[in-house]
């Protein structure tokens, strides 16, 4: 758990951060998303003491991290930022062991970890493990950068606009690897974007910054069906509100009996999913089918229903 208490960054007389109080569960996925200068990036940074806070504490687990000295915490706390801030003459492999080894582990438990990770992102360990970061495309230098960021097994990853020099399909890619990532490892994950599509997409928790004020923390569908000021209103989208939902809603939860024509689509797809597959392929309604079951059907009214609870 990160209880982030009344924290406050300034800087002459400008206010960065304003008394910002959160608590994020552990093994979640908390965006922090807001404009430029809205004190975002700062918050993260004082997480790690990148920023040294000017009033307020930030305890992880129970624990200070002001009672850590600043290098001890950052080996505890993984780090990954746009452009992925990859060692260009080191090794894929060597970028990602960099801190096992200040952390002192076994050449053999890091080549371990290394061939685990890249595993896991998809990148086959003999093919990419000696490879240099110019030889990579630039997604496969942000998942080598987020493997980094991991590979110290760390308490909380902090991301700050990962994504962001990623072109919209490698990007939408990244954040669903990031997730299943997230599920399969259990991680807590604090992230900044200025995106509000992709906290969202991404987010357990959505925390909007304003001026250096949090003026909202609450999960996607009510930061959608409720949001606190005009400010979140507008970073959400009138017209786009109900679609953004819908994309929040599993097809388990509105499916009912009967058959339908076409490609079937899996429980855990969205509503926004099941739209999509109605509208272009001009049905009433899409089977649901689960490990080859026949589970019912979602119909277009149904989610037009949903649609209109919200708008």
């Amino acid at each position: 758990m990160i209880e982030i208490d009344k924290i406050t960054k300034t800087y002459g007389a400008t206010q960065a951060v304003d008394s910002v109080s959160m608590t994020v569960e552990t093994g979640t996925i908390t965006v922090i998303v807001g404009t430029s200068g809205s004190g975002k990036t700062t918050l993260l940074r004082m997480i790690n003491r990148l920023e040294e806070p000017t009033s307020g504490e930030v305890r992880i687990n129970g624990e200070s991290t002001l009672s850590l000295k600043p290098h001890i915490l950052r080996r505890r706390i993984g780090y990954a930022i746009q452009g992925h801030g990859l060692f260009p003459h080191h090794t894929v492999a060597r970028n990602i062991g960099a801190v096992p080894e200040l952390l002192n582990w076994s050449r053999d438990k890091i080549a371990a970890r290394v061939d685990e990770l890249l595993d896991l992102f998809s990148m086959e360990p003999a093919q990419f493990r000696d490879r240099y970061p110019g030889e990579l495309s630039g997604g496969q230098q942000q998942r080598v950068g987020v493997a980094r960021a991991l590979a110290s097994r760390p308490d909380l990853l902090l991301m700050d606009e990962p994504f962001g020099a990623l072109d919209p399909i490698i990007r939408t890619r990244a954040q669903e690897d990031l997730r299943r990532i997230q599920k399969r490892l259990g991680s807590t994950i604090m992230l900044v974007t200025h995106d509000m599509e992709e906290a969202i997409r991404l987010g357990d928790r959505v925390a909007v910054m304003d001026g250096g004020k949090l003026v909202q923390y609450a999960t996607p569908p009510e930061i959608i069906t409720h949001p606190a000021t005009e400010f979140v209103a507008n970073m959400v989208g009138d017209v786009e509100r109900p679609l953004r939902l819908l994309s929040l809603i599993p097809l388990s939860e509105v499916v009912e009996e009967g058959s339908a024509e076409g490609e079937a689509l899996p429980p855990e797809a969205s509503l926004r999913d099941a739209l999509s597959a109605c509208l272009w392929t001009g049905r009433l309604a899409v089977p649901v089918v689960q490990d080859g079951r026949h589970m019912g059907r979602v119909t277009l009214d149904a989610i037009r229903a949903r649609a209109e609870l919200h708008t």
